[in-house]
């Protein structure tokens, strides 16, 4: 599979979880059809990790690195903004969730917050150890 439909699978399992995120307590048979979804939103990206590794595209693995850290990073952010959100208004309280739901959407998707904050981490660790440059000559 070429790397360009592999990133608009990415991109559309991501948009079809943000959906379904924001179906409210799914349970039996959706929920598990919705946590399997959510656990087929990570493929994409770890087949592109794993092809960039391969044929050492720094671009794809520092693309994958960025979106990894930036997932982590925002979602722990929304988490935080969400919980202090008690102290606010309901107005408040929605928006920031329904901004958690897009930005964090395989965790609100699937209802397995940790999970999806592991496999995002993992993405980011791989990519991470894979991002640095190795110099095969000593700098002039």
């Amino acid at each position: 599979m070429s790397k360009k439909w592999l990133f608009a699978l990415w991109g559309g399992l991501f948009a079809l979880c943000a959906g379904l995120g924001f179906l409210p307590e799914p349970e039996g048979a959706l929920g598990v059809l919705l946590t399997v979804l959510a656990l087929a939103s990570f493929l994409p990206p770890a087949a592109l990790l794993y092809r960039a590794v391969r044929e050492q595209d720094r671009h794809t693995v520092l693309l994958v690195r960025n979106l990894s850290g930036l997932s982590l990073g925002l979602t722990l952010i929304l988490l935080m903004l969400n919980f202090w959100s008690a102290l606010g208004s309901e107005t408040l309280g929605t928006v920031l969730y329904g901004l958690l739901v897009v930005v964090s959407s395989p965790m609100i998707c699937s209802g397995h917050w940790a999970m999806s904050l592991f496999l995002w981490a993992c993405l980011l660790m791989v990519s991470l150890r894979h991002s640095r440059r190795r110099r095969t000559q000593p700098p002039a």
